[in-house]
């Protein structure tokens, strides 16, 4: 099988392809496999939204549920064994990935209960507990960059565990987020682990960005705020990345961690999917290829990329002033930035706990047919 060429020049612009979504029948039935094979993906991310569609959608799981409802497993302790399995099998077919990218790529991610995203040392236990649970080295935890998030976040990187860090929207939490990773890299040290085994990325949310700032810009309803439409997320996280490079390409705190086998925390550029169908539903990949990337993407948009995505190298770095330009502009016409993120956040947290709770109702109902 050969690679889509599209794809191919996304990954060699130093762009890594990662699917955002996971199933069983993904598993099953090798289109995970064909991905990899023609669509240059080289990871996989979910979420509790992702889970629940796939147990919602599929009598995949069916006998698995029956067999755990037979031993009396509660919810919980089914929604765990079922999401940790997929997690675990679909580690197993990126192995290859993970062996030919020395641990760079090959990863899948697990998400902490969102429920816990406001309590540090329940997500730390979490994490731990999940990291165990699956027990593949190419794993990542996902933890939430909320204020609760950032010390669990240090907390468990110093366990030697490799972190996704989820749910970033401005660049004032993601520096908290790096501050993290390198406190954390810092006490894996002391602790005595091998910092080259620890990896994590920064998943900086993107399409949510614009639906927020643009919905505020539409009230505005002057020439100028309608001229900003469909900027600030892009711009957004070309200001992340000139701050990644800051803290990663010469910074001293990490400069003196690289030393003893650190790697750098990749940005990657989460929600990818365009909302607003009067945009290019490529631009949140085309707009954002870097080195030393991450773009995760729902297959829509993998497909959409290997259709008709330009890619023309890097379309990020040495931008981060002009992306501060669009940030003083949209200041000046009245929004409200340190607003718009906090409501992301608050919505993002809201949406996995929504997300969640339906799964607990999918899997309870299925639980109750099997006990009958």
């Amino acid at each position: 099988m050969t690679q889509n060429p599209n794809l191919a020049a996304l990954s060699e612009a130093g762009v890594s392809v990662w699917l955002d979504d996971l199933s069983r029948d993904r598993i099953k039935s090798g289109n995970l496999q064909e991905l990899i094979d023609t669509r240059s993906v080289v990871g996989v991310t979910t979420n509790p939204s992702i889970f629940q569609k796939a147990l919602a959608d599929s009598d995949t799981y069916d006998d698995q549920i029956s067999e755990l409802a037979e031993r009396g497993a509660d919810v919980d302790a089914t929604i765990r064994t079922v999401t940790t399995d997929d997690v675990r099998n679909a580690c197993d077919v990126l192995r290859p990935q993970w062996e030919a990218s020395d641990g760079v790529d090959g990863r899948v991610s697990i998400e902490v209960d969102p429920r816990l995203a406001h309590d540090t040392d329940k997500t730390t236990q979490q994490a731990i507990e999940l990291w165990k649970i699956v027990d593949r080295p190419n794993l990542l935890i996902k933890i939430p960059a909320t204020e609760a998030g950032i010390p669990a976040i240090a907390s468990t990187l110093a366990e030697g565990i490799s972190v996704n860090v989820t749910l970033i929207f401005s660049v004032e939490r993601y520096r908290a987020v790096m501050d993290a990773y390198l406190e954390g890299l810092e006490r894996a040290r002391q602790a005595g682990h091998d910092l080259s085994k620890i990896h994590s990325v920064a998943s900086f949310f993107v399409s949510r960005v614009d639906s927020e700032v643009d919905k505020r810009l539409e009230k505005i309803d002057s020439d100028e705020a309608r001229g900003l439409l469909g900027q600030a997320a892009v711009a957004n996280a070309r200001l992340a990345y000139a701050a990644y490079q800051e803290v990663f390409e010469g910074g001293e705190r990490f400069e003196a961690l690289k030393s003893d086998g650190a790697r750098v925390q990749r940005p990657l550029w989460a929600s990818t999917g365009v909302k607003n169908e009067d945009y290019s539903d490529t631009l949140y990949v085309t707009e954002l290829v870097a080195p030393n990337t991450v773009n995760t993407m729902p297959e829509k948009t993998i497909e959409a990329v290997a259709d008709h995505g330009a890619i023309n190298g890097d379309t990020v770095t040495g931008t981060g002033s002009e992306a501060q330009q669009v940030f003083d502009k949209l200041q000046g016409v009245g929004i409200d930035l340190d607003d718009v993120f906090i409501v992301l956040e608050n919505e993002g947290v809201e949406k996995f706990e929504k997300s969640w709770s339906e799964l607990l109702e999918e899997t309870q109902a299925q639980l109750d047919s099997a006990n009958k």
